[in-house]
């Protein structure tokens, strides 16, 4: 009983799937053919209506097209998400089923549409790899029950709908739908790093788009389904064995894992039994999967779900023969669009990217650390940019605002190269005061410095005007390799990095991982706050070995010259104690080598913990010199986790507890003679960077594309005004000064433009 009922689901699947199929092929405006799909719909399930609801925007969907209720409502009838039984399907992605729908909790009764005479109802959403795109409804007058059959053979029209939109089937004459990809949109994601670019989408991983979708030969396609199987098994298999690593074992073996599924590989055959293409089938199993990720808040599930993701990915590619390699050519102005991407992939990538757009993301991802060496805009955040873009769409992106303008129109074109004009003149106007000193009306003399972290950062120095590397981040060099770096390596990494800075001095910060930079070879830590666990100096301490190998690193890669080294994450005097401990046995050890060593060796700390600042009097003076580590020392300050877009704006560097807590750690080092420089993206703002100075910094260090903007206010400002606006604000009991010191610059003329 139960084959014969199989057998007849799989028969009237497969005729429903036909009609559909030759329903797109008769040439006909985007709007008949909606009505002939609803029509043929209702016929074979027996329903007095088929309605099909689009969306028109995030949060409204509209009655496109509809057998059984009033044709006037067609385009007429509206609703938000989450109103009525069909905004709730669309709002969670999931099937409503009801005999009697009025009795339902939400049911919101449309008088336009003439429903009132109907009481069953089935919903079914329409999306595409986790993009909401409608809702697909049947009902009828009498109480029904609709069996499982019934809702699945539902599925698979919705299904085909969701294909057949992305492909334009439903645009032209009278059209129901916008043409898809063709639209100007606007994304709104984070700022990952500062910047405009203007270029040409350039996709890490093309989307596969599945063209045919409907079948009459199930055996084909089930044999050409295993063949795709067992290449995606082989081609896992042999990355498991060309991999040494522990880790990316573990992670291969739960590919594996789902590769040889039986379960995933039982619906997927399924699904061609019931007249769906191999392609489709997958993609069917994958769609589904994308819906439960976003509902699924337990971290190892969700990375499960993003393996079977990538798997399908990866099995649509060997289906489709729509690889990376897809014949496309890179523009010359790529702007990369990804949903993720590793340092070592960026890296590859290089300096010929104008820009880069991710959907997740976040500002201290090792994605955010590449982009700010190669001083590239970064977006990070976008939502479903990889669904939407194409390669060779026009793009414009705003890595000062955290948007990207994907197919803009003339208007946001005119106004953004506007905005891109304006900054090359400023760039021009920075150009002609590279060479020259920093240094104030007032006569205060401020040393700018650069960050780096990459080699292809030095040439930068010369560029920018930067008087040397405040910091340079020696963790990007162990975070884009595949295992740990010899020292010999780190030695030629370390000594090119010297020579290329020729006699401006390069301070080299000691490995800072954990948090949010692990490392691809290294177990990360399971910590409910990672931002305050083992991190930085910790680990080194922990982990002697590596600071060793680190240290002999730079002692050997000196040659002879000076070299400053800084520890970084220091919360009390004991650890910077024990850090310097471990420099004296690195140099015993080197002396005893009878190796070179350098002429000279200032060593130095960041302040990046409140705890830091309040430290004794001995480590002040002991210390040789300090770098506030703006970034994370604010987080800290204001409890606001950097990474959390709910509260990361929340407070202002110019709030004046934050200045008069910078205030005293100033104080503290003019006691004791330590030299005191601030490092961080808001050193590189102009306006942070001149409240900043005028209180009393005297050293800043940012990326190289900000010295000029904060030169070029610095050199126009007089410090002492601006330390009486600064004092007035907070005698007034003001929360943050920017306004009074805005205010203050519009007033100055010529101030007021260079400062925004």
């Amino acid at each position: 009983m139960s084959d014969r009922r199989e057998r007849t689901r799989e028969s009237e699947s497969r005729k429903l799937l036909g009609r559909l199929r030759d329903t797109m092929a008769v040439e006909a405006a985007g709007q008949a053919r909606l009505d002939r799909i609803t029509h043929l719909t209702a016929d074979s399930m027996g329903t007095e209506v088929c309605s099909i609801y689009l969306f028109r925007d995030d949060e409204t969907l509209e009655l496109c097209a509809t057998e059984g209720l009033n044709a006037g409502a067609v385009h007429e009838t509206r609703m938000r998400l989450g109103e009525g039984l069909v905004g709730q399907v669309a709002r969670y992605g999931k099937v409503v089923s009801t005999p009697v729908a009025p009795a339902e909790p939400g049911f919101r009764y449309m008088p336009e549409t003439g429903e009132e005479i109907y009481s069953s109802f089935l919903g079914v959403p329409i999306q595409r790899l986790g993009e909401k795109l409608g809702v697909l409804v049947v009902q009828t007058r009498d109480s029904r029950d609709f069996t499982q059959d019934e809702i699945y053979a539902l599925e698979v029209v919705a299904m085909v709908l969701a294909e057949m939109t992305e492909l334009g089937a439903f645009v032209g004459e009278g059209a129901a739908l916008k043409a898809r990809h063709t639209q100007p949109v606007m994304f709104r994601g984070s700022v990952g790093q500062e910047g405009t670019a203007e270029g040409h989408i350039w996709l890490h991983e093309p989307r596969v788009v599945v063209t045919h979708f409907v079948t009459d030969d199930p055996e084909t396609e089930m044999a050409r389904l295993q063949a795709a199987v067992d290449d995606l098994r082989v081609s896992v298999d042999q990355l498991l064995a060309d991999t040494q690593d522990a880790e990316q074992i573990e992670v291969l073996e739960a590919y594996r894992m789902f590769a040889n599924s039986k379960g995933w590989m039982r619906r997927m055959e399924e699904d061609i039994s019931n007249g769906l293409s191999a392609e489709a089938a997958v993609e069917k199993e994958q769609s589904a999967a994308k819906a439960r990720l976003k509902s699924v808040a337990d971290t190892y599930l969700r990375e499960r779900l993003q393996d079977l993701d990538d798997l399908s990915n990866r099995l649509l590619r060997i289906l489709t023969g729509q690889g990376r390699e897809t014949g496309a050519e890179m523009p010359d102005d790529p702007v990369l669009v990804a949903r993720n991407i590793g340092p070592g992939d960026l890296l590859e990538y290089g300096r010929k990217l104008r820009g880069v757009i991710l959907e997740e993301g976040s500002v201290g991802s090792h994605a955010a650390i590449v982009a700010r060496a190669l001083a590239i805009p970064l977006v990070i955040n976008t939502g479903n940019i990889t669904n939407e873009a194409l390669n060779g769409d026009h793009v414009m992106i705003d890595g000062d605002q955290g948007i990207a303008h994907l197919r803009p129109d003339e208007t946001v074109v005119t106004a953004f190269r506007d905005k891109i004009a304006m900054q090359a003149q400023a760039q021009q106007r920075y150009a002609s005061i590279r060479d020259r000193a920093c240094v104030t009306p007032c006569g205060e003399r401020i040393e700018l410095h650069m960050n780096a972290g990459l080699m292809a950062d030095l040439p930068s120095l010369a560029s920018s005007g930067a008087e040397g590397v405040g910091l340079f981040r020696t963790e990007l060099q162990f975070l884009i390799r595949n295992k740990m770096p010899k020292r010999t390596e780190l030695v030629d990494i370390y000594s090119r990095v010297m020579d290329a800075a020729g006699d401006k001095r390069v301070v080299f910060r000691t490995l800072d991982i954990g948090s949010d930079k692990v490392l691809p070879y290294m177990k990360p830590a399971d910590e409910p706050n990672p931002a305050l666990g083992w991190r930085a100096i910790r680990v080194g301490l922990d982990k002697p070995g590596v600071m060793r190998m680190q240290l002999q690193a730079l002692l050997r890669a000196a040659k002879g010259r000076p070299l400053s080294v800084m520890f970084p994450f220091v919360a009390q005097y004991s650890e910077y104690a024990a850090g310097i401990a471990e420099m004296d046995k690195a140099i015993e050890r080197e002396k005893k080598l009878g190796h070179l060593l350098p002429e000279n060796i200032t060593t130095g700390s960041m302040l990046e913990t409140p705890a830091l600042a309040f430290a004794s009097r001995r480590f002040f003076s002991e210390v040789e010199f300090l770098s506030i580590g703006g970034n994370d020392l604010k987080q800290f300050f204001f409890a606001a986790d950097r990474e959390n877009e709910r509260v990361r704006r929340r407070y202002d560097t110019l709030n004046v507890s934050f200045l008069t807590f910078i205030e005293d750690i100033i104080s503290r080092c003019r006691e004791t003679g330590t030299h005191l420089s601030f490092c961080g993206e808001d050193a590189g703002r102009p306006i942070e960077a001149l409240c900043l100075t005028a209180i009393g910094l005297r050293s800043l260090s940012m990326r190289p594309a900000s010295i000029g903007p904060v030169k070029n206010i610095l050199m126009r400002s007089n410090l002492t005004e601006v330390k009486a606006v600064i004092d007035n604000a907070r005698n007034r009991g003001e929360q943050s000064v920017r306004a009074s010191v805005m205010e203050y610059l519009g007033s100055v003329t010529g101030r007021g433009n260079s400062a925004r």
